[in-house]
């Protein structure tokens, strides 16, 4: 594990290189996650180099003191941008409050970038009144809602449910409730347009929380952007199937090399 210090706290990273070529991923996960998240990329062996980071007070990252919303979008995307720097990764991957924040990096930094990959994310995030309620008073019933079939996963082996469940509880509901609050308040629709790199649009076919209509807008308002679905997966398809996704992204990824 390595860090990044910037804006008085540091931000923790992973780096995988198997050697590929051509640019390096930057891999932001979303609302009550970590970089772990992640880890079936590395374990799937991408030919290209990979970094995944834990955003402000998530896994082994220091926390911030923001309001949730736009102050908060503005700190994540701060540490996305330390993080890419420093690994000298010029494409981001951002799933959920992660493509929010790989959207927000491209709309409002001065950043370069190759691509963006947008899995199970939108241009509006909004999150349904009974989650937020949840999340205010009960965070265990918000934790139930999540892992509700066809919401974060599709069909997986229980451990994974389980996994998950304590990832979650391990994040805490302070840092989960303002990742989800930031989520609610995301809206880039109109802004689109202004979006100059190749981008990809990915997400599980089953995906309850951004649906693929979410993916289908994205392709459409983006001036070069694709879209891909998972087959038998949900929000969180890089985890339900980690081969495939890493498939769809290495063909993303190889058409952005060559016309480099």
């Amino acid at each position: 594990m390595e860090r990044v210090t910037h804006h008085g706290r540091e931000t923790a990273y992973r780096v995988s290189d198997r050697g590929g070529d051509g640019p390096t991923v930057c891999f932001v996960h979303g609302s009550g996650g970590t970089k772990s998240v992640w880890a079936a990329q590395a374990r799937e062996k991408p030919p290209f180099r990979a970094v995944a980071l834990d955003l402000s007070g998530h896994g082994d990252s220091d926390d911030i003191d923001a309001p949730a919303g736009p102050e908060t979008l503005d700190a994540y995307a701060n540490d996305v941008v330390a993080v890419a720097a420093e690994a000298d990764a010029t494409v981001l991957c951002g799933n959920s409050l992660g493509g929010a924040v790989a959207l927000w990096v491209a709309l409002d930094r001065d950043y370069a970038l190759d691509g963006l990959i947008l899995a199970g994310t939108g241009a509006k995030l909004s999150v349904s009144t009974d989650l937020l309620d949840a999340l205010a008073t009960d965070f265990e019933r918000a934790i139930d809602r999540l892992h509700r079939p066809d919401r974060l996963f599709h069909d997986v082996p229980p451990e994974y449910v389980e996994r998950s469940r304590a990832s979650m509880r391990e994040c805490g509901r302070e840092v989960t409730r303002r990742d989800f609050q930031t989520c609610h308040a995301f809206d880039v629709r109109n802004r689109l347009g202004d979006i100059a790199v190749p981008s990809l649009a990915v997400v599980g076919e089953h995906d309850g929380l951004t649906p693929p209509a979410y993916h289908e807008y994205l392709a459409d308002r983006i001036d070069d952007c694709e879209c891909a679905v998972i087959d038998d997966a949900a929000h969180l398809a890089m985890l339900e199937r980690p081969a495939t996704f890493t498939e769809v992204l290495s063909t993303f990824m190889t058409a952005i090399d060559r016309s480099r």
